[in-house]
């Protein structure tokens, strides 16, 4: 089987001419495994994970999902892919405050053209899992922090991702609440995702499973 997710080669730079980030680094991220990525601020952390996630484009390299070249890919297909294979976990959650929880964790499914329906059922069966139910018609403002994070992270596992990816997901969280959520993005492993965390606090490089360090 071809790995889930892999970088051949790859670099960056913000602009022609200037500091190349990553100077051709490669590294084949484990299906059903936790990968850190670590390192100084301005290192790239988080640039390498939007690389991963389509969000930018290589300067030179590779970005292969399921054995595929993805990372050049035309807009509408990276769109696509970022729809269908890919979910993400920001720091701050990024819950639209005007709209209930339930439309919040059904939202990629809308993007990746499941019947409504359907992806209700799919986001209150990932609200379930993690204990939310009782707050799909709440709003971000209705909830804790730690829920709204609880949220986000069924917002990207929602479509049943390939690749979940996570940037500082627990940086605004007390230490109980960040068990939680690294607790949450280890069970996605079970089901053979990649998972992918950008991060620097040393608690949560403890609980993953392999480290790239930039």
């Amino acid at each position: 089987m071809n790995p889930a997710l892999e970088i051949r080669d790859l670099s960056f730079g913000y602009r022609r001419g200037g500091e190349d980030l990553f100077g051709g680094l490669s590294h084949t991220f484990a299906a059903g495994a936790v990968t850190a990525l670590t390192g100084a601020s301005g290192r790239g952390k988080s640039t390498l994970l939007y690389m991963l996630g389509l969000m930018l484009t290589p300067t030179a390299g590779a970005v292969i999902l399921d054995g595929k070249d993805v990372g050049a890919a035309s807009d509408a297909d990276r769109s696509r892919i970022r729809a269908r294979q890919l979910g993400f976990v920001f720091q701050d959650a990024a819950l639209d405050p005007t709209r209930t929880v339930l439309d919040s964790v059904l939202e990629p499914s809308l993007y990746a053209g499941i019947p409504r329906a359907v992806a209700e059922c799919h986001a209150r069966a990932r609200l379930e899992d993690l204990g939310l139910s009782a707050r799909a018609d709440h709003r971000p403002g209705e909830i804790s922090g730690g829920q709204a994070q609880r949220v986000a992270i069924c917002r990207a596992l929602v479509n049943d991702p390939v690749v979940v990816l996570a940037d500082e997901p627990t940086g605004n969280l007390d230490r109980g609440n960040a068990e939680i959520v690294l607790s949450a993005l280890r069970g996605a492993t079970g089901q053979g995702r990649t998972v992918v965390i950008a991060t620097h606090d040393p608690f949560v490089i403890a609980h993953t499973d392999h480290e790239v360090a930039l």
